[in-house]
């Protein structure tokens, strides 16, 4: 009878002990909810992965802590959101590398031409301690960087005519990101760069302001640029990588274990993110062949003319940014290259 008597109190201690150690650490998080600016319509992968990173984040924290994406502009184009994060107007904004250039400008390494051959150069690059190095300058500028979601490759549309080689460029009036790396790759090619806001590019398309424009596969199908473009080029010119980040002014506000547990959960919705965007490439641009746009392979021997013709960006853009950093990323590129499987 002793003995189970002792059993019992040391079950019901354990119960109990169990029981205050769950109410502390529920106690940790408060109820609290998280919007998230992007620029992108609501199918686009940014979306999915904010969804994916609001279901991770409420399971981690028995709901207390909400996550929700606000996508086309609602709360601001790229730069406007930014801003309104350091102000600690908005708490996140995901926002695109070259934007995020325009407060830290060595985030402008990765959308030098060119850089990267496939998805596995990336996330080496972006996931390891050259891509943490990077995220880690946006403390001082108000800002607290998480990780890399993706728009992924960047192709060219236009109304006028296929670009299968370096010479089609001439005198397309192609809109870019508002960042001087992508005004200079296009100037440098022969076109005319005309930096616009994304909001503001639809609308450009269709009244004939401008020729064309360059996105991932997602972002053309997504905004309906089919629409209002008829040609499209696989240049992938430029990867387009991007910017989780978190208001300093917000995240001081936050526990270590609210802080904790927004980290920890940004890399598998990141992961997500970035498969879905993979996965959902081949089935878009076959979307977009259906409807009706008129696709061009750029040949091996061509996108290596372009390659070339780009490299006084690289020179320039090494000064800019720092031929340190450049150098680094560069050198870390040759050597996964030299050993990863072919």
């Amino acid at each position: 009878m002793k003995l189970n008597q002792l059993a019992l109190s040391m079950a019901m201690i354990a119960t109990v002990s169990l029981g205050a150690l769950q109410s502390a650490t529920a106690a940790d998080y408060k109820d609290r909810t998280i919007k998230v600016s992007h620029v992108v319509p609501k199918d686009h992968p940014f979306q999915i992965g904010i969804e994916k990173y609001a279901e991770i984040l409420a399971a981690k924290t028995d709901g207390k802590m909400k996550m929700r994406g606000y996508p086309d502009g609602q709360l601001g184009a790229e730069l406007a959101s930014i801003t309104s994060a350091q102000a600690g107007v908005l708490e996140m904004a995901l926002v695109s590398t070259a934007a995020t250039a325009s407060v830290v400008k060595e985030f402008g390494v990765f959308d030098l031409p060119m850089m990267f051959n496939d998805a596995r150069e990336v996330d080496h690059i972006l996931d390891g301690p050259i891509g943490q190095a990077q995220l880690d300058k946006l403390t001082d500028k108000g800002l607290i960087g998480l990780c890399f979601f993706e728009t992924g490759f960047r192709h060219l549309t236009n109304s006028r005519r296929s670009v299968a080689k370096l010479e089609d460029f001439k005198g397309l009036k192609i809109r870019t990101i508002q960042s001087s790396v992508f005004i200079d790759v296009f100037n440098t090619l022969g076109a005319n760069a005309t930096p616009l806001a994304f909001t503001e590019v639809f609308n450009a398309l269709e009244s004939k302001a401008i020729d064309g424009q360059e996105t991932p596969y997602s972002n053309i199908y997504g905004n309906k640029f089919y629409e209002v473009q008829k040609y499209l080029s696989n240049t992938a010119h430029i990867y387009g990588g991007a910017v989780i980040m978190v208001s300093k002014k917000f995240w001081d506000q936050l526990t270590a274990d609210e802080q904790k547990v927004m980290r920890d959960s940004c890399a598998p919705a990141r992961d997500h993110e970035r498969k879905y965007s993979r996965d959902n490439d081949p089935k878009l641009l076959q979307e977009l062949k259906n409807k009706g746009m008129i696709y061009t392979e750029v040949a091996p021997a061509e996108r290596q003319r372009i390659r070339d013709a780009l490299k006084p960006v690289y020179q320039k853009y090494a000064k800019n940014l720092g031929e340190d950093v450049v150098n680094q990323t560069m050198n870390e590129l040759e050597k996964f290259r030299a050993n990863k499987p072919k």
